[in-house]
């Protein structure tokens, strides 16, 4: 329980009351109400305060897993051939100001994501604000006539960050909030530009990977197929394993390389 407590650098009370005093007096507000989620987050601990603002606050040890999180998933990128094109953080302010930064990235390009506020630091903690979304729900909470529905979309949001030189690096169904039938994207991270196709081939084989589950591999394939040519398909297949390997991903790769392989062919004789 203690080595559980030290990787996910779980936040003692007094230090959080501190961020919590803080953002009454930045937001001009005599009290807050401070509500924590339960998240099985390892990155940040996450809050809501008056309902209105999602908080997330990072701490040095949440940088340290980070890092350990990305030097994991390089070494997976280079066992697909490729170099390894995730970027860690230097110190907690930097990790919330990212997330600011991502979220405005995706805003301008016409995407649905929270509305960013700002980041700032306290005592050495990062901590980034962001418009709080009730009443949503992840993407993999939903039936799965609507999960189906919706995973054009989910696609059609992913090129629209690929055709803008962006990507998202962290695409899992829990990082697709779903609120008022539209969705929204959270949770992107850094990545490094120069490597700017192998990590959307990357980000595409994650999209499959979060939908198989859920839908189906030939309706997954379908719902890429209806956005992304088969041969950029054919380029994320090559990182089906690297995916399968991370804990927070849990599919059938087999079956989404026979779907993609037959596809191909299909093409080919077309």
């Amino acid at each position: 329980m203690r080595l559980r407590r030290l990787v996910r650098g779980r936040i003692d009370w007094p230090d959080l009351e501190t961020v919590v005093s803080r953002i009454a007096e930045r937001y001009d507000r005599e009290t807050v109400r401070a509500r924590f989620l339960e998240a099985d987050n390892w990155l940040s601990t996450p809050m809501v305060i008056d309902d209105d603002l999602f908080v997330k606050v990072i701490s040095r040890q949440n940088t340290i897993v980070h890092a350990l999180f990305t030097t994991g998933r390089n070494l997976g990128a280079v066992s697909t051939g490729t170099e390894g094109f995730f970027e860690s953080f230097q110190t907690p302010y930097e990790m919330a100001r990212h997330e600011l930064e991502a979220t405005e990235r995706m805003r301008e390009l016409g995407l649905n994501a929270p509305e960013p506020i700002e980041a700032f630091e306290v005592e050495g903690f990062g901590v980034v604000v962001l418009e709080y979304l009730p009443d949503f729900r992840a993407f993999d909470e939903l039936d799965v006539e609507t999960e189906t529905e919706l995973a054009v979309d989910l696609f059609g949001s992913l090129k629209t960050l690929h055709d803008a030189g962006m990507a998202h690096g962290d695409l899992r169904a829990e990082n697709v909030l779903i609120l008022d039938d539209e969705l929204f994207f959270i949770d992107a991270t850094n990545i490094k530009t120069e490597s700017q196709q192998s990590i959307q081939s990357y980000d595409l084989a994650c999209g499959l990977a979060a939908l198989e589950p859920l839908i189906g591999a030939r309706e997954a394939v379908d719902a890429a197929l209806a956005v992304y040519a088969v041969e950029e398909l054919l380029e994320a297949m090559d990182f089906l394993s690297f995916v399968k390997i991370r804990p927070d991903h849990d599919f059938e790769a087999a079956a989404l390389r026979s779907e993609i392989e037959k596809r191909a062919t299909d093409s080919r004789r077309a």
